[in-house]
């Protein structure tokens, strides 16, 4: 247990190194520098293995199917809370919650916890469903980014050769390292070759940049993220909405799927409270590259908002797959759940609802006070 709380201090704390070190980034360009390393360099090698080395075991083919529909559940879901909540769902923030929210990273903040807790046989299973989930993250939300984008684009461009003129930028997202390796990953799985099959001096090449992606992608995340005031209560409403569905879509499958064994259950609850994932926040940051040189003032999304969620989620997760893990027999109940997935949903809708009833109490001071000052001017009358 010791060792794996110390690997989440370890994650915790390159993002409190990267918040210290704000002050020797004097100027946007030094962070932009870093995160073009994390897009050209890490990322695409990290992508690269975790496609080559995903094996495939037909024992466990619904699992991948299983994480899949949980975040088209999430992805389908998420809009619905936003109005809720006031959030405008074609907005930049509202765009931003819809990539992240639906995203997985059950490789930081919950494959280390399934490891300790249930053992190699879960992790194994928690592995393949990831498969699922990496679909979905690289690729389908990639391709919501980009839909999103060029639709932004058309109110920008608004020349004759517009259409000419996205497909150009179409291309050139296309053409970025992550996608190339993304698409020569895949094309190698085809084939049937795999990481090991690869010469000794270009799989360490590619693995040793895959080593750095983790620890800059947390620092980035210390020296990028600016929190708001306003925001904390919008962020607090969502990632707690974001658990509670996770419990409850985790409670129903228990219960319709008529699951018995304790280390399944909770291994299903563990998997559903991961962090929000890092790739879309990679689509959100490519999109945002290519409208700044495009000059664009109206964003699709809001990136100092999708790097607050991330910095609020890894810890917020892992607390909540602790507890989860660490309460022996509690949530091998579908009825304790259901409960707490309900408690989380309350929690996420009452930064809302205190919100009203300060507003309405502020109405009827006011009309009070107005409804007094015409009284008196009767009175003198």
């Amino acid at each position: 247990m010791n060792v794996v709380l110390s690997k989440t201090l370890v994650f915790i704390s390159f993002m409190v190194i990267g918040v210290i070190l704000k002050s020797k980034f004097s100027s946007k360009e030094e962070t932009d520098g870093l995160k073009k390393i994390i897009l050209n360099l890490a990322l695409p090698a990290t992508i690269f293995i975790a496609l080559l080395e995903v094996k495939i075991d037909l024992t466990f083919l619904m699992l991948p199917l299983l994480a899949l529909a949980l975040n088209v559940i999430f992805f389908l879901v998420t809009p619905r809370f936003l109005d809720l909540i006031g959030i405008d769902k074609s907005s930049p923030v509202g765009r931003t919650s819809r990539m992240l929210l639906p995203s997985l990273a059950p490789g930081l903040s919950c494959f280390p916890f399934v490891l300790e807790f249930l053992g190699h046989d879960f992790l194994a299973k928690a592995a393949m469903a990831d498969l699922g989930n990496k679909i979905f993250v690289l690729l389908i939300l990639y391709l919501v980014a980009l839909s999103w984008f060029r639709k932004n684009c058309e109110g920008f461009l608004k020349e004759e050769s517009r259409k000419d003129k996205l497909w150009a930028l179409v291309k050139k997202m296309l053409a970025e390292p992550v996608n190339l390796l993304m698409f020569a990953a895949i094309a190698f799985i085809m084939l049937g070759i795999h990481l090991n099959d690869f010469p000794v001096f270009l799989k360490d090449i590619i693995e040793r940049l895959s080593y750095i992606m983790t620890p800059l992608v947390l620092l980035y995340i210390g020296l990028a993220v600016k929190l708001k005031k306003h925001q904390m209560g919008t962020i607090f409403s969502l990632l707690s909405f974001r658990a509670g569905l996770a419990m409850i879509l985790g409670g129903l499958l228990v219960w319709l799927g008529n699951i018995e064994v304790d280390g399944d259950i909770l291994l299903i609850l563990a998997f559903s409270l991961s962090a929000c994932s890092f790739w879309p926040f990679m689509h959100i940051a490519m999109v945002d590259a290519e409208e700044n040189k495009l000059g664009m003032e109206k964003k699709t999304f809001d990136t100092n908002f999708a790097i607050a969620i991330l910095a609020f989620s890894l810890p917020i997760s892992v607390v909540f797959i602790l507890f989860v893990l660490s309460s022996d027999k509690l949530f091998t109940n579908p009825v304790t759940i259901f409960i707490t997935g309900f408690v989380l949903l309350l929690l996420a809708v009452l930064p809302v609802l205190l919100r009203r009833i300060k507003a309405s109490s502020t109405y009827y001071m006011n009309m009070s006070k107005m409804l007094n000052i015409k009284e008196l001017a009767e009175e003198k009358e």
